[in-house]
């Protein structure tokens, strides 16, 4: 889904921010907080639950959140004393204020209807055209149960010609063939990938029609 407010679009597809068809630098982090809070609009959000959220496993003080919420001021040229989109609520956190536009895209075409999937072992875990969330989450497309893997640990992204692998900041890392993820990789058929210590092996169904179907469903669950 894009998100439009003012000249801008959140494309969580594709983790970027653009001023029309221009992209706009924001770090991982700073997506993920604008996201969090354009999401909960017009909902407050207390500086300890974005905590949670960002980081979940890690202490970090008040000026870490500050450094992000500036980065997105920046971003968005918004002015802390008058804004258009980030309201600070003071002695609380933040909230998004901006008048927001969702835009549902339709599934294109092309890869998406190619199968892919990750396995382990004898069991595999579909991944549909877009994103595939993967981590511990409940809600994640592909949960890793395992000690280790972060909530939201890692983002597949099924495209028209290619599958990306995302890291989204998480504590143990994801490695792509023993080579850590630090940008977005591209996923080649019968590669292996790790999720901390979660080890799986991307596989893509070259050939296979989109009426032939796998025993695997979304929400798949990864036992280590």
């Amino acid at each position: 889904m894009d998100i439009s407010f003012g000249p801008f679009t959140l494309d969580e597809r594709a983790r970027q921010l653009r001023r029309g068809t221009q992209p706009v630098h924001l770090s991982p982090k700073a997506f993920d907080l604008l996201a969090l809070l354009v999401h909960r609009r017009p909902e407050a959000i207390s500086k300890s639950e974005v905590h949670e959220q960002l980081w979940r496993d890690t202490f970090v003080s008040d000026v870490n959140l500050a450094v992000l919420i500036a980065e997105i001021r920046t971003a968005l040229d918004d002015d802390a004393r008058h804004p258009q989109f980030v309201r600070t609520v003071q002695r609380f956190g933040y909230a998004f204020s901006g008048t927001v536009a969702e835009v549902q895209r339709p599934r294109s075409p092309g890869l998406g209807h190619a199968l892919c999937w990750l396995a382990w072992g004898a069991e595999r875990a579909a991944l549909s055209n877009g994103e595939n969330l993967v981590g511990r989450d409940p809600a994640a497309d592909v949960r890793v149960d395992a000690v280790g893997v972060s909530r939201r640990h890692a983002m597949i992204v099924v495209g028209d010609h290619e599958v990306t692998l995302h890291d989204l900041s998480s504590k143990n890392g994801t490695y792509v063939d023993d080579v850590r993820v630090t940008s977005p990789m591209t996923l080649t058929d019968g590669i292996e990938v790790r999720f901390g210590p979660a080890v799986a092996c991307f596989r893509r169904a070259a050939g296979m029609t989109s009426t032939q179907t796998l025993k695997t469903s979304r929400g798949s669950r990864v036992r280590q």
